[in-house]
């Protein structure tokens, strides 16, 4: 099946109007900071800094502000706006909105997920909705006993306990490993979510494969990983998941990811940052005190620097040798259907199962053997895969007539889908992908996914896929990961008198440079957590 052209037109928005430029090589005078990216961690940091005062501008590489989240008319003829790249809100503290005066808001999904099976030749399926009531006949019709469904209750309240403590340190100076356990308070969690694999608390809690797998799917989003590794890094995906806003919810952002980052756009420039779009950085000279960022469009000096790009990029930009990248995984699919597909399971509506995380061959087994599979260089024979469906939630990211026919988007996310596996002819490699993914989701359905695609005005059918290295060279993201490097716990094994970047989880080599973005700590997903943190810093709080 065709992608989709690369050529989408991006949604005019307040974020593009940014004023003179200056001309190229010609020196600009002094600021206070210099922000590197626009993406929405820069934008907050930038927001920041100019209500506090200081001179503030910020250098785009691209033609608009947003980064990886921004909304976009993808397909031709249609007034469908696709949160291109990033898609949910889970992390986003309520304090940055407010702080900012943000005009941007959120809803809760009433489902959370469905997950297809079929057990002795019968379609089923686990569906986990707000009403508990509900949730528990679903785990007994997949189960036939209340007992997975009592467990899934106790592990919840584990993690909600754990977020309800965790979260409000993400936006406070970073606490040191015993502090955080200690905040906890609970060693039975500490020990699941902090010490041992992942893998051992679900396997101790859950019998059913389907339920294992459901809960697993959190600690593999973006992270190449499976459940038992030693190094923890499925743990600290799933802690990222499990803790926003204190209670794990994610949320659909009203109008897109386009209009978080208008609103932060907005915000940072009423602020007094200017903002400068078409403006790649392509050098960082710092002594420790005074910084010089040569860009395309002049030289700006500044006491400080933020730089919301990855690790990798900042020690290229600094004339070191770069880490090695920490390897993305996943597969980005955006589509636009005419009607949602029928399912094979028919105790479950489309509109309903499609309103939370439709889970594809994401059993606790199927999860393995995708793991396995891609380790060795295989496009997994079964890939995992989600669904969500922005347009349930929110119609208004579709034109009125549109919505009034049923239409509806649709984006995908693939696990297990390392960069390695597209090195070698990328893109027959991403169509057969695609093409495997989507034979796993037609499997639950009553009809193909084909037969509810729409077809653009250039008789193109209205779906495209991204890999990791596609988001490498589009968005600047080392091996196309989102989270610009390896996550890390949200704590600090530092101790005595630290400097003000390293107490905020934001420093580098150089006392004057700070890193605003993803690869911060307690970076990762769409929360503005690092830009937040970093302007702290810069500000010596």
């Amino acid at each position: 099946m065709a992608t989709a052209r690369d050529t989408p037109e991006t949604i005019p928005d307040a974020a593009h109007r940014t004023g003179a430029r200056p001309r190229a090589g010609q020196a600009v005078g002094a600021y206070d900071a210099v922000i590197v990216g626009g993406g929405h961690n820069g934008l907050v940091a930038a927001a920041y800094l100019a209500r506090a005062g200081r001179r503030v501008i910020l250098l785009e590489r691209l033609g608009r502000t947003g980064g990886a989240a921004v909304s976009t008319r993808l397909f031709p003829g249609f007034d469908a706006r696709v949160s291109r790249y990033a898609y949910l809100v889970g992390l986003l503290p309520r304090k940055i909105v407010k702080d900012l005066g943000l005009r941007f808001t959120v809803r809760r999904r009433a489902v959370s997920s469905y997950s297809p099976a079929v057990r002795a030749g019968r379609p089923t399926g686990l569906l986990v909705e707000r009403d508990a009531s509900r949730t528990r006949a679903s785990f007994a019709r997949l189960t036939g006993s209340d007992k997975e469904f009592d467990s899934w209750q106790r592990f919840h309240g584990m993690t909600r306990h754990v977020a309800e403590r965790v979260f409000p340190t993400l936006t406070e100076p970073l606490p040191t490993r015993a502090e955080l356990r200690g905040r906890i308070d609970d060693p039975s969690a500490w020990e699941a979510l902090f010490e041992r694999p992942l893998g051992e608390a679900i396997e101790a809690a859950f019998d059913d494969d389907l339920v294992r797998g459901t809960m697993l799917t959190d600690a593999l989003v973006g992270t190449f990983t499976h459940a038992h590794d030693t190094a923890l890094h499925q743990n600290r995906c799933f802690l990222y998941h499990v803790i926003g806003g204190g209670t794990g919810d994610w949320n659909v952002p009203v109008g897109g990811m386009g209009a978080l980052t208008d609103a932060l756009a907005d915000a940072a420039r009423s602020a007094g940052t200017h903002i400068l779009t078409e403006c790649e950085a392509t050098h960082i000279a710092t002594d420790g005190r005074t910084a010089e960022v040569t860009s395309t469009q002049g030289v700006f000096a500044a006491r400080d620097v933020l730089v919301n790009a990855s690790p990798h990029e900042l020690a290229r930009l600094l004339g070191e040798q770069p880490p090695p990248p920490a390897e993305g995984s996943q597969l980005k699919v955006n589509m636009l259907l005419r009607r949602l597909p029928r399912l094979r399971d028919t105790a479950v509506e489309p509109h309903t199962a499609f309103s939370g995380t439709f889970h594809i061959s994401e059993g606790y087994e199927e999860l393995e053997t995708a793991y396995r599979q891609a380790s060795t260089g295989r496009i997994p024979s079964a890939p995992p895969s989600e669904i969500y469906c922005h347009s349930l939630t929110d119609p208004s990211v579709l034109g009125t007539a549109l919505a009034r026919e049923g239409y509806h988007t649709l984006t995908l996310f693939g696990l297990h889908t390392p960069a390695r596996l597209f090195t070698t002819d990328h893109d027959a490699t991403r169509e057969r992908l695609l093409r495997a993914t989507l034979e796993q989701l037609d499997s639950h359905l009553a009809e193909p996914l084909a037969d509810c695609l729409a077809v653009d005005s250039d008789g193109r059918p209205c779906i495209e896929a991204k890999s990791p290295l596609d988001l490498e060279r589009e968005l600047g993201l080392p091996g196309g990961n989102i989270f610009h490097s390896a996550l890390e716990f949200p704590y600090t094994d530092m101790g005595g008198e630290v400097s003000a970047a390293a107490r905020w989880g934001v420093e580098t080599a150089h006392p004057n440079i700070l890193l605003c973005g993803s690869g911060a700590a307690r970076g990762g997903l769409v929360s503005g957590i690092p830009g937040h943190n970093a302007a702290m810093a810069a500000l010596g709080h």
